[in-house]
């Protein structure tokens, strides 16, 4: 008897833990859209059931109770959303169909033997089982654009983007595994060649039947046949409590490993992308448009002469805004020009080349020929191309140039003359030339006036050996290379030495007030028109995170700026010695005043200025230890050959950006470079590059991002209070700075928000990384 209790004891545990993690769906069990809705998984993470989609419903597996980005798998994806009439039925022979209210059957799953029952999983699996509990039928089969933990991608088959996040219907990428052992994206309809992929895990050749997996743990790699890791697409060993793991090709094309914390509902994070640049993936922009990237954002953009078919959806392309009509037209009232389009991509598609010298003969050869639309210069090679033209994106990097033939009216200039001529006649014309030219006369004198006596009081100001009311200052001021001379005691105390000049500390109100006095050095010959227009431009900068600008010399050859008296030197005096020692915090906020003084140059002054050579020299302090910084706006006024460390680049060595080697054009992403490096210094008080220390630490940079990929922040800091997330954050602002390629860099205001807090920052990539080699 005792043997026989313990045998059903036994049997009953085995049972428990056979459905454990799964919930029992019985043969003649239905749903409906409205009311008994799901199916879910024991732990009621997963269901399986009705979801809305539009005005409709579509049946799926999806988080339950999450609003947001949720739905993994979904049956029949192309078809229109169902009526809130049907029902979803699991028949009483183990088929399971969706049925119409006038009785039409649709099936979602025909296992080809009886289903006895089904089940969704806690893995996010839809199963169904035959009487034996084997496995009939299960959606981790028929992946759309999701794969979850435990779920294979194997070879030949593919993941399709959806058409949008609110449109689980199929979009424009797909991400295959293919048979050669390399996993790839490329926009729908195109042939698996390499013409065509915008991203590859670069395992062609290495196994045969290679499979992508996902582990509990967020590890993504790649298995072949013999069971070995061919490579890792991500480290993983990511918390496996409370969080789940899953992969999607997302409707902007970009294949992502997201997790989700279960206890956070609709917390969404981002742990890998297979690129970070948003305009990689080709098609994005649709028929006759391009993507540009602008703060990370992916913009699109029409070739010119094209309008967008539906601003809302990018991907249906551009039109011709004008009725093209064919060159061999008689019609005079239409023109055509060739439009440039520097620094794009697109299809390698062309009907003709030739060899020519300028990309003005590439051109006008197109401009000869009615049947070219477009042409590509690149390297003297000139491409002729008819329209459409697919897959447009901006890289800064590539030197190609295309060329858009473009219809303009001639009408319109026509009229303009013939109008003038009507509607004044010579009377009319002869009495306002009259009127204006007596009006212009006497403002003329009144303006003079006013000058004369503006001139006047200010050379009294300026009297008496530089002793100038600042108080009342509005604008720069004037000074003659004598009177600095007194002020600064014939240029006697020297403060320090820049990449600009040397600068000297002066004296002003008969001593009261100290100045800095920056003698400039290879300046450029320059009017007097063209350097004052330059200092009235600075002059204009008024923020309390820029040095500023008191007065100027033009004096001769002699040019010089007499700024604010900035009492403690300057960041570099501070942050690289120990007895100097700046708490976190304090560090910190140094950190966002620089931010806000370089934002203000970049977008809040009245002209846009790039710094050219932010570091911790150029940056001042007050006494209050505020940061300002100095030097800004005198890049223009540098010859050529004025560098710190290289010729031909401004700025100095560890803080250039890398376009300036490359010859690049050169952008405010340039102060984002530079502002990066900075930020990494005064997160560690160390210099960029410092050969003291071990080799593999000694550039900042490369070891900042081992540390951050290897989650030893705290080698890099000294400090033993600082909270692990701020200093989490802030690192990763920084290495998003100082990412090799200049678009994939953020805009000093997001910086900003970054640093304070007020946006998400997603993990960044290595700062040399771009694209994938394919």
């Amino acid at each position: 008897m005792a043997s026989l209790l313990f045998i059903i004891f036994l049997s009953a545990i085995i049972t428990t833990e056979a459905q454990q993690g799964e919930s029992i769906v019985n043969l003649g069990s239905s749903l409906t859209p409205t009311s008994k809705s799901s199916w879910q998984s024991q732990s009621g993470v997963y269901a399986f059931g009705f979801y809305q989609q539009g005005n409709g419903y579509a049946v799926g597996v999806f988080f339950a109770g999450i609003p947001e980005k949720t739905v993994v798998w979904t049956f029949n994806r192309d078809e229109p959303p169902a009526l809130a009439s049907v029902t979803l039925n699991f028949t009483s022979d183990g088929r399971l169909i969706m049925q119409s209210a006038q009785g039409e059957e649709t099936a979602i799953a025909n296992p080809p033997e009886r289903a006895a029952s089904a089940s969704m999983l806690d893995s996010g699996n839809f199963v169904l089982y035959n009487s034996d509990k084997k496995t009939v039928w299960q959606s981790f089969d028929y992946p759309t654009n999701t794969l979850l933990q435990g779920q294979r991608l194997t070879d030949g088959k593919e993941l399709f983007s959806s058409a949008s996040e609110s449109d689980q219907s199929t979009g424009i990428f797909r991400l295959k595994m293919q048979t050669d052992g390399n996993l790839v994206q490329y926009p729908v309809q195109t042939t698996d060649t390499s013409q065509y992929a915008y991203w590859a895990s670069g395992t062609y050749g290495k196994g045969s039947n290679v499979s992508l997996c996902l582990d509990d743990d967020g590890h993504l790699y790649l298995l072949n046949s013999t069971g070995t890791n061919i490579k890792n697409l991500t480290k993983g060993g990511y918390p496996t409590k409370d969080v789940v793991y899953f992969v999607r090709i997302d409707a902007d094309g970009i294949f992502r490993l997201f997790s989700h914390n279960l206890d956070k509902k609709g917390n969404f994070s981002v742990l890998w992308p297979s690129s970070y640049n948003k305009c990689a993936p080709m098609g994005l922009c649709g028929l006759n448009g391009f993507c540009t990237l602008n703060d990370q954002v992916a913009n699109c953009l029409c070739l010119p002469g094209f309008v967008s078919v539906n601003p809302g959806n990018w991907s249906s392309g551009c039109v011709r805004n004008f009725t093209a009509a064919s060159c061999k037209s008689k019609d005079e009232s239409t023109k055509y020009i060739m439009q440039p389009v520097p620094n794009t991509v697109w299809e390698y598609s062309y009907y003709s080349y030739l060899i020519l010298l300028t990309k003005d003969d590439c051109a006008a050869a197109c401009l000869k020929d009615c049947n070219c639309e477009a042409a590509s210069f690149r390297d003297k090679y000139c491409y002729k191309q008819r329209l459409p033209l697919r897959f447009g994106r901006r890289d800064l990097n590539d030197a190609n140039i295309a060329f858009i033939k473009v219809a303009i009216s001639t009408s319109t200039i026509n009229k303009i003359e013939p109008l003038g001529r009507e509607r004044y006649s010579q009377k009319d014309i002869m009495i306002l030339g009259i009127s204006f030219g007596a009006f212009g006369l006497i403002m003329s004198v009144i303006s003079a006036i006013a000058v004369y006596k503006n001139r006047v009081q200010a050379y009294r100001r300026l009297s008496n050996g530089g002793s100038v009311d600042l108080s009342m200052d509005v604008s720069l001021r004037s000074f003659t290379y004598s009177d600095l001379e007194k002020m600064t005691n014939g240029f006697k105390e020297e403060l320090g030495r820049g990449s600009f000049g040397t600068v000297y500390k002066g004296t002003m109100w008969n001593g009261q007030k100290i100045v800095a006095v920056k003698r400039l050095e290879k300046v450029l010959t320059e009017g007097e028109k063209e350097f004052q227009t330059e200092m009235k431009v600075i002059g204009r900068t008024h923020h309390k995170n820029l040095v500023r600008l008191l007065g100027y010399c033009h004096d001769g050859e002699n040019r010089l700026l007499v700024y604010e008296y900035m009492s403690n030197g300057s960041l570099a005096d501070i942050l690289f010695k120990p007895e100097e020692k700046l708490c976190w915090d304090e560090r910190i906020e140094i950190a966002r005043n620089i931010a806000k003084g370089i934002l203000y140059l970049h977008e809040e002054c009245e002209s846009q200025i790039i710094h050219c050579d932010i570091k911790p020299q150029n940056i001042l302090m007050d006494e209050y230890r505020c940061p300002k910084i100095s030097d800004f706006g005198l890049a223009k006024l540098l010859k050529p050959d004025q560098t710190n460390t290289f010729t031909g680049i401004r700025g100095t060595k560890g803080y250039v950006a890398p376009e300036w080697h490359r010859k690049q054009p050169v952008t405010v992403k340039a102060d984002v470079y530079s502002f990066g490096i900075v930020l990494l210094e005064l997160i560690c008080c160390r210099k960029s590059v410092d050969w003291s220390y071990p080799e593999e630490e000694a550039i900042l940079e490369e070891w900042a991002y081992s540390c951050f990929e290897a989650r030893e922040l705290d080698k890099l800091v000294s400090d033993k209070d600082v909270d692990k997330k701020q200093l989490e954050r802030i690192f990763k602002v920084g290495l998003w700075c100082i990412l090799d390629e200049p678009s994939l860099r953020p805009s000093m205001k997001k910086v900003l928000l970054m640093l304070e807090g007020t946006v998400d920052i997603p993990i960044p990539p290595s700062p040399t990384s771009f694209l994938s080699t394919i």
